[in-house]
């Protein structure tokens, strides 16, 4: 909910979402079942596969998936190419870039409002290649994603390049995401005011869990900030 005294109704020239998890649920069951397809590909059990997968994140979230692929390939003795799996992973995360119900409505009633409208994402290659095939397309002014920048949340240069993009100060932004990363304090760091996602029912990060700080159900309240 909003904390009472609160920055004021207009104190805000832009909005900077999150991605996953945030604009867009992130489904646990589905993207397990997808290492599990991924690991029958490359013919490895579905345990060790995704144990190196996960562990692998920061490589892939800050430079080409094509470089990690490689060099998950090379840790679990498999040989092939790894164009495949790319492909099968950019259709799977072109299904799944599907927007919260309140998402576009409260999007374009930011916008028309006035507000400028940013992303920053922690995610590898696959999004941004697929991002103009998904409803989100053309509703943000900047996307900033990890994997283009070669930083990550909650390193404050990533805030700052979106602020940068956006022709606005952090002071001016409202960060809105569910909290992992620590992205919240992260953009509290830089000067900007956050609000976590924090939707009824939906289970957290443990830096989610750990916020304290001002938390909304549902994207639609995004619109009481502004």
């Amino acid at each position: 909910m909003r904390p009472e005294g609160g920055t004021a109704r207009g104190a805000f020239s832009a909005v900077i979402f999150d991605l996953w998890q945030t604009l867009v649920p992130w489904q646990v069951d589905e993207a397990n079942r997808f290492y599990d397809r991924m690991a029958e590909t490359v013919g490895v059990e579905s345990g060790r596969f995704r144990e190196a997968w996960l562990s692998g994140r920061p490589s892939r979230e800050t430079g080409p998936i094509v470089d990690h692929l490689e060099g998950l390939f090379a840790d679990l003795g498999v040989e092939g190419e790894v164009d495949g799996l790319v492909a099968m992973r950019r259709e799977w995360t072109k299904r799944s870039l599907v927007p919260r119900p309140d998402a576009l409505e409260t999007l374009a009633e930011l916008r028309r409002r006035g507000y400028r409208l940013g992303l920053i994402s922690v995610c590898s290659q696959d999004v941004p290649e697929v991002w103009d095939e998904t409803p989100l397309a053309g509703t943000l002014d900047e996307t900033v994603f990890s994997c283009d920048v070669g930083i990550s949340k909650p390193d404050p240069r990533i805030y700052e390049i979106a602020c940068e993009r956006l022709g606005v100060e952090p002071a001016e932004c409202l960060f809105v995401g569910d909290g992992a990363n620590d992205e919240l304090p992260g953009a509290e760091r830089v000067g900007m005011t956050a609000v976590q996602l924090r939707p009824p029912g939906e289970e957290l990060t443990e830096s989610g869990k750990a916020w304290q700080g001002a938390s909304i159900g549902s994207l639609a309240e995004v619109l009481a900030y502004c």
